[in-house]
């Protein structure tokens, strides 16, 4: 792998865990607005959660591993019917 995919797949992981983190956050503002508090222990969980995540991302980074489904490979044949039928 080149150092460019490296430093994209870093960046990608730090988009997924900063988006996470702030998902978190705006449901601990809007149960806190609404009066019901979250548990800090809660909170620290949904945080390791997320390290977790992260942690396997990396791992998945470093050594080269895919995930076992193709979510856009999936949906190409249908698609692709689907638009030459078009034509």
């Amino acid at each position: 792998m080149s150092l460019s995919g490296i430093l994209l797949g870093l960046i990608n992981i730090a988009i997924v865990i900063v988006i996470l983190v702030l998902i978190g956050a705006i449901i601990v503002w809007v149960m806190g607005m609404l009066g019901w508090a979250i548990p800090w222990t809660v909170q620290r969980l949904y945080l390791a959660v997320v390290a977790l995540i992260a942690l396997a991302m990396l791992v998945a980074l470093l050594f080269g591993l895919a995930p076992h489904w193709r979510v856009v490979e999936w949906a190409q044949p249908f698609l692709g019917s689907f638009y030459s039928n078009l034509a």
